[in-house]
């Protein structure tokens, strides 16, 4: 998948490719994709000992608690002062669980070898004067969760996947030689101009509006047209549900393609689920994070209108037609999710594996209906094909268990071979959750809808509070089963 691949980086910094755009891409020159450094462990190579970003450094952060008393941050900062250590951010907050404690958060940034030493040099000081159990590292590397502390970076508020748009891998306008785009220079400025929107996209801020030319709306008008036919007979009845209320309410009809804002503003009002544009290739981490606030990177350019059946990777129609509908179902945003928090601080082969979930269900997932097969992903709904093929007996099917979706390989340009059955979405929830509990991490996530920010369950008084919280619930629930039963 576009976003979720996990075996491409680019090797030039995103600010340049950005840059290098106008006067390379538009001309036909040597495209930016054509020179990639073949690993997804973009952030730290053991091997090498060299840091790989597309940014230039690795964003760490370190977290920890000390006692209330005069001069103790001062003290505990101390150890990065002496290591030379540059903070760029640092926040404070009462501990829940001892009032006399506070915990702090510290964000910096480690741009080579030397940096890593000094950097472990003051987390052991860091440690020897605050306790080992208080201070934990987060970081993005790769790393071996059975002999280090560390837990790789993920964001805590929904606000913070505004880092991820200067972590793409690759930006959008670039377009390898075989897109059927390459050469066309008008496409390619399109792409680029759809790209820069995403790039520039902050939270809160409303998506821009788009103007499509009239070469998108025919390419739109001519997918929307043919899968239109498919859908009573091929797609789940969920997906079945919400199609005309799409067309009723954010304009989806073959001669317009809808705008993401007014997209995004319904499947927020069924589900709480949200679309942002993104500039272009995310890593697995990062685009299942997305999913862990019910936000969904989306793409807002279409495909090349030579070939409208094919694509080489997700576009407008992937999005909005394959996608959208089923994010306005609860059960099935409650499932998006599920994976989404599964993978926040999970370790690099176990992003592997939810990412190969994620292939089997979001996007190419079967489902069964009063003993008839309906498809339910995106890249099945999205696709003549790949619609035709997933319920006919040209592919094989096998039940719905994580444990071998998670080892399957998978084709990513031709049709899939092999499809996973499930039962209901909330069954599958279900498996995808007890799937997820085997997951190495020392704590357990939870999502505040209120405040659109990750809990950590990882302490007894978190515990107490959600029990507390689950209990208020249970006494409205109880409240109103006694007034059905008078």
């Amino acid at each position: 998948h576009y976003y979720i691949t996990n075996n491409l980086s680019s090797n030039m910094d995103a600010k340049k490719r950005r840059e290098g755009e106008d006067s390379a891409g538009a001309q036909g020159m040597k495209s930016a994709t054509s020179e990639r450094v073949v690993t997804y462990h973009q952030y730290w190579t053991p091997s090498s000992k060299e840091y790989v970003s597309t940014m230039g450094s690795e964003k760490m952060s370190v977290v920890f608690s000390i006692s209330h008393q005069p001069s103790a941050l001062v003290k505990a900062l101390t150890p990065f002062q002496q290591n030379s250590i540059n903070l760029t951010h640092i926040e404070s907050r009462p501990l829940a669980e001892d009032e006399n404690k506070y915990k702090f958060l510290c964000n910096l940034e480690i741009c080579n070898e030397d940096d890593e030493k000094r950097f472990k040099k003051a987390i052991g000081e860091l440690k020897e004067m605050s306790g080992n159990d208080c201070v934990k590292v987060l970081s993005r590397r790769d790393i071996d969760t059975q002999d280090s502390e560390e837990v790789p970076w993920f964001p805590i508020k929904i606000a913070e996947l505004d880092r991820f748009a200067s972590q793409i891998l690759s930006y959008g306008s670039e377009l390898d030689s075989d897109h059927p785009g390459f050469t066309d220079e008008i496409y390619r400025k399109r792409r680029k101009m759809f790209a820069d929107i995403a790039f520039n996209y902050k939270h809160g801020e409303p998506i821009p509006h788009v103007e499509y030319n009239e070469a998108e709306l025919a390419t739109w008008r001519t997918v929307f047209t043919k899968l239109s036919t498919l859908f009573e007979t091929h797609a789940c009845k969920e997906f079945r549900k919400v199609w005309p209320l799409l067309v009723q309410n954010c304009n989806y009809n073959k001669d317009t393609i809808p705008q993401l804002q007014q997209v995004s503003q319904f499947t927020k009002d069924c589900t709480g689920f949200t679309l942002r544009p993104v500039a272009g290739l995310l890593s697995s981490r990062d685009f299942l994070a997305g999913l862990a606030f019910r936000v969904f990177h989306s793409t807002q350019y279409i495909r090349h209108g030579a070939n409208p059946f094919y694509t080489p990777e997700p576009d407008v129609c992937h999005e909005l037609i394959g996608h959208v509908p089923l994010f306005c179902d609860p059960e099935f945003a409650a499932f998006s999710q599920e994976i989404g928090l599964a993978s926040l601080g999970a370790p690099d082969e176990w992003i592997e594996k939810l990412a190969t979930l994620y292939w089997f269900t979001i996007e190419f997932g079967v489902c069964k209906e009063e003993e008839a097969l309906k498809a339910y992903g995106a890249g099945c709904i999205s696709s003549i094909e790949e619609l035709e093929n997933c319920i006919s007996d040209s592919s094989q099917k096998l039940p719905f268990e994580p444990e071998n979706i998670c080892t399957t390989k998978y084709p990513i340009t031709t049709i899939q071979p092999v499809y996973f059955v499930a039962p209901s979405f909330a069954e599958a929830k279900r498996k995808v959750r007890e799937f997820s509990s085997q997951i190495p991490r020392p704590f357990t996530v939870h999502y505040n809808p209120y405040t659109q920010s990750v809990q950590l369950i990882n302490k007894r008084a978190n515990c107490v509070k959600m029990i507390r919280d689950l209990a208020n619930e249970m006494k409205t629930l109880e409240d109103a089963v006694r007034k059905l039963e008078d």
